[in-house]
């Protein structure tokens, strides 16, 4: 990826105030984030269909312990490369070279933790071979 691309796709919580350079505001998860209005979280683009399938974050979140962390991410990369998920990857590869910047936006208390890597990993992996 260059460095431009890799400069334009940032990530941030949804509780955090936006920046003036977060350009593109994406939310990258399936629920609306709790107590957040719709003016407070400045969305500019709600992908639920992007996200782990409700089949996936359910087993993922039975333990709690992080152990079926690598499986899970496994599990999503395959899913990301399903139908039911390639428009809304491609959506967001579209938005990142149309001049980005694009800033992924998720409630997720551990975001090191979640999907949010993953699919950042697949955003780069995407621009950089497609």
């Amino acid at each position: 990826m260059s460095g431009s691309d890799a400069d334009s796709v940032r990530v941030r919580r949804v509780y955090d105030p936006p920046e003036d350079g977060d350009g593109t505001r994406v939310l990258v998860d399936r629920l609306w984030p709790r107590g957040v209005s719709k003016e407070r979280a400045a969305i500019d683009l709600w992908l639920k269909d992007i996200t782990p399938s409700d089949e996936l974050r359910s087993w993922y979140h039975q333990d709690r312990s992080g152990a079926r962390y690598d499986d899970f991410v496994d599990r999503y990369r395959t899913e990301l490369g399903d139908p039911a998920h390639t428009e809304a990857v491609d959506r967001l590869i579209a938005l990142v070279r149309e001049g980005g910047p694009v800033t992924l936006v998720t409630a997720v208390k551990d975001v090191p933790a979640s999907h949010v890597p993953v699919l950042v990993d697949h955003l780069e992996h995407a621009l950089k071979y497609h």
